[in-house]
């Protein structure tokens, strides 16, 4: 490829670094309280965030600089190297359980989420894959079927963790892809529909699940249980007001709501800076989805568009999911806010995608 190289996308950089500098204060003003009763250590996740911004933006800076195309050269090892870490975490002993689900690698408090590293690998190997001339997309079985089996096999593997909202952002992304890449609608309704009742039988299978959805539709039937993450959500989001209650002086993050440094991370944003700090937070997210879809639609090839496409469905679909559960729009699962919530595998792969974009951006026509 010889195409003319120019500067990154100066948008994604700004808005990026922004929500990181967002992420990094909240984390430590959501979790201090809980990090201290824990470790005795204030600034305990603080310092790991600290870390691993500091590891992602580095892999940031590679990414942006290494030409994109170098991922359809590896998207094949990269794919087989992702499935092998989703069947190597479900070996007993070897993954590591938390929050209910076997979806960890590592020793102690520091480990990878492998359905982390899927979900840029199964976006990398669709580009590839999608962006084959002899792919025929308005065919059902030449081009629609062989794409579903491999994001079938890998939210199959994600789900056996289980991990219900890692594999739910994974499909969501990839059926963006599928889309642009040319689709047919009716074809892709065959699929939701499938989708949906697959859903559904899942959801009846475990009880926990179930729990989550019967506290969806009343989380005051059981304030104490399964509804209580919903509640708590709400209790903090309301009293925030306008302008909140200011910096620091959120009320639920002392041992009220779960996880307010992770998965509810945007509650105690609303507890603190209000609604005007909340919008402001989903304003750089809109920014950054319009100006990767500006990279996607400008990009030199195929490949490029369809690897920015996903990377930018990837970021959505996990900000809607989110906010949708901190706000009680949908049920409770496990998805953090993209660079702003504590996070170690999630930031530095979120960064190290934001890089792969950014260098895309270098190519616009």
């Amino acid at each position: 490829m010889t195409k003319a190289r120019s500067a990154p996308d100066v948008w994604i950089i700004v808005t990026t670094l922004l929500i990181l500098t967002i992420g990094i204060i909240m984390v430590y003003s959501a979790s201090a309280v809980l990090a201290f009763h824990e470790y005795g250590d204030w600034y305990y996740y603080l310092k790991r965030q600290l870390l691993f911004a500091a590891l992602g933006i580095g892999a940031m800076f590679v990414t942006m600089n290494a030409d994109y195309y170098i991922w359809k050269k590896y998207a094949n090892l990269i794919l087989i190297v992702c499935f092998a870490l989703l069947v190597i975490v479900l070996i007993p002993g070897v993954g590591v359980i938390r929050g209910g689900a076997r979806s960890w690698l590592g020793i102690g408090s520091f480990g990878i989420q492998p359905s982390e590293f899927m979900k840029m690998g199964i976006i990398i190997f669709l580009a590839k894959m999608l962006s084959n001339e002899q792919m025929r997309m308005e065919h059902f079985t030449k081009g629609l079927l062989p794409p579903l089996g491999f994001i079938g096999i890998a939210f199959g593997l994600i789900m056996l963790q289980p991990d219900l909202g890692t594999g739910t952002v994974l499909v969501g992304a990839s059926i963006l892809m599928i889309f642009v890449a040319g689709a047919r609608l009716l074809h892709l309704s065959y699929f939701v529909i499938a989708g949906v009742l697959g859903f559904i039988g899942l959801i009846l299978m475990n009880t926990e699940r179930l729990d989550r959805i019967t506290a969806f539709l009343d989380p005051w039937k059981d304030p104490l249980g399964s509804g209580y993450q919903a509640i708590q959500s709400l209790y903090a989001i309301g009293p925030g007001g306008l302008v909140g209650l200011g910096l620091g002086m959120s009320r639920q993050k002392y041992n009220y709501l779960p996880e307010p440094q992770t998965d509810f991370i945007f509650s105690i944003i609303s507890e603190e800076l209000g609604f005007i700090g909340g919008a402001f937070l989903l304003v750089l997210f809109m920014i950054l989805i319009w100006r990767g879809m500006r990279a996607a639609i400008t990009a030199p090839d195929k490949f490029g568009s369809l690897l920015a496409v996903g990377i930018v469905g990837m970021i959505a679909v996990q900000v809607i999911i989110n906010i949708g559960v901190v706000i009680g729009m949908f049920p409770v699962t496990g998805i953090t806010l993209p660079l702003v919530s504590a996070g170690g595998s999630s930031l530095t792969l979120m960064l190290t995608a934001i890089g792969v974009l950014l260098n895309i951006s270098r190519y616009s026509r």
